[in-house]
């Protein structure tokens, strides 16, 4: 009883499902297409697989990468995972098999957990993966080698793993790329996470028991953040696999659906749902949007669509767990392009280079503290402290603040492109394209796209004597890159522009081809 006790102290994740068993075991947890379970079933569910995972031998600190489309079993791998101390590694599903290889072994993970549709890509590269030992996956062959995931389960006991958790301890590797282009997996630990939650129920007027339809990747540090937040409320999540926007207003009303989170993209292309004037959407009450900035424009379409939602747009970074500022409903028309203003529990500054505070309405880098700030990046002791430098975070966003306290991002400094919500690196575009045999230089900017608010543009010189198109560019990358990250244009010129330094003058690249 007393490891109970110590236990129930802890802000960790297993203890949000634990707790809502006890306080209302009949409550819908998950619903997953036809399968809905409570709070005591699921709980029973994730136990299973916790005290599996314990004889397969995953202890404190060991990695468990997963990869799956949004799923019921990829939420009931977070809470397992994290119930025995052990690290959850959530793996991005549009990644390239070179790409998933380079986080599964970077993190050491021990164990990897994946859906039936990539059973195939699991099987392609295990033979580079060093240290999986194990490997379950959905509905699986009993003679292929892999562990089928339910049959596993049937087969554990469903009482609460005898592990305690300390709340500082780590809970999850998120992989976020950086300038050189190589990930960098963000180290989060439980307290991190559980107060991002609690920093967003103080910050959103959520409803008791919200019902929260679950539509961008859970693999993402924002839609993870949410996905806590509603179980901390004791809410229903309503998790769809994929984005359709074709099925989404029927979901809306036919599960009374009262919260929902898009990526501008997705807000874009749901108003343009042939059917989206066909049902009722006076359950839902929040809507937030987020990874990029929501035009204003969108922001009244989607007020007129659904007149009895607040729109809140939240901003942040993984390495903040993620959120850090939010523009709030009252203020979506009058502070248009504003990322809004600092959440609770979070300490934000815009510095110059030398670290300095600058002047109101004058641009620097915003850098963060606070409980959500992440631990480290996994076995990267320079860049860890190179981004905590002086006791701060340093995120890389310039940003400049108005007198009201609001906050507009004027550029990011590590060149970071934001496309239908996916964070893509120009260094890592670069880096793919450099090995082209017929390029000689290349830069990659982030140029304006009404779809999907920022597209991959190359702009290449090539080697002397060689001729090259577009399609052969854009081929190259995909052989290599996941597919979001592949340029959608691409310029040709005779050189690249290039100050006294050597470095290129990206700024002139994009007030030439921005438009």
């Amino acid at each position: 009883m007393g490891g109970r006790l110590e236990q129930s102290r802890q802000l960790t994740i297993g203890e949000l499902i634990k707790r809502n068993t006890r306080k209302s075991p009949s409550r819908e947890a998950f619903i997953f297409g036809e399968r809905r379970y409570t709070y005591n079933e699921a709980n029973k569910r994730v136990n299973r697989l916790a005290n599996g995972l314990i004889k397969l031998g995953i202890s404190r600190g060991d990695k468990v990468a997963v990869l799956f489309f949004n799923a019921v079993e990829l939420v009931e791998c977070y809470f397992a995972i994290t119930k025995i101390g052990a690290i959850v590694v959530p793996l991005n599903f549009r990644l390239a098999g070179a790409e998933l290889v380079y986080q599964i072994n970077q993190s050491d993970s021990k164990i990897v957990v994946f859906g039936k549709a990539f059973e195939e890509t699991i099987g392609s590269i295990s033979n580079e993966l060093s240290m999986v030992e194990q490997y379950i996956g959905v509905g699986q062959n009993q003679n292929d080698g892999i562990i089928d995931y339910e049959d596993f389960l049937r087969k554990q006991k469903e009482e609460e793993p005898s592990i305690v958790v300390n709340d500082d301890d780590p809970a999850f590797i998120v992989y976020t790329s950086g300038t050189t282009g190589k990930p960098k997996g963000a180290v989060l630990t439980h307290k991190n996470l559980m107060m991002d939650a609690l920093n967003l129920l103080a910050e959103i007027n959520f409803t008791n028991e919200p019902r929260w339809l679950c539509v961008p990747p859970l693999f993402h540090a924002a839609a993870l953040g949410l996905f806590l937040t509603i179980v901390m409320r004791g809410g229903t999540t309503i998790i769809v696999e994929q984005f359709d926007p074709q099925e989404i207003p029927k979901t809306l009303e036919e599960e009374k659906i009262s919260f929902i989170f898009l990526v501008p993209a997705m807000w874009i292309f749901l108003l343009q749902s042939p059917d989206i004037g066909n049902y009722d959407y006076t359950s839902l009450t929040i809507g937030v949007s987020g990874a990029a900035i929501l035009p204003v424009e969108v922001k009244k379409k989607i007020m007129g669509r659904f007149p009895d939602m607040s729109i809140y747009d939240v901003f942040g970074q993984t390495e903040m767990s993620p959120c850090t500022t939010m523009l709030k409903h009252k203020d979506a028309i009058r502070k248009p392009g504003s990322v809004g203003q600092r959440i609770i529990n979070v300490e934000a500054r815009i510095v110059d280079i030398d670290g300095k505070d600058v002047e109101v309405g004058h641009v620097g880098e915003i850098v963060y503290r606070g409980p959500t700030t992440m631990l480290e990046y996994y076995k990267k002791p320079k860049e860890t402290k190179e981004a905590m430098d002086g006791g701060w975070f340093h995120s890389g966003d310039l940003v400049r603040e108005d007198e009201e306290g609001y906050i507009y991002v004027v550029d990011r400094a590590k060149d970071m492109i934001i496309s239908g919500g996916e964070n893509i690196y120009a260094a890592e575009v670069e880096e793919v394209l450099y090995t082209h045999p017929k390029v000689l230089e290349v830069a990659i900017i982030g140029v304006p796209d009404e779809q999907w608010g920022e597209a991959v543009k190359a702009i290449v010189v090539a080697k002397q004597g060689e001729r090259i198109g577009e399609d052969e560019i854009v081929s190259h990358c995909k052989k290599k890159l996941a597919s979001y990250k592949k340029p959608r244009s691409v310029a040709f010129i005779e050189s690249l522009p290039r100050n006294a330094a050597g470095k290129v003058m990206k700024f002139k690249l994009r007030e030439q081809y921005g438009n």
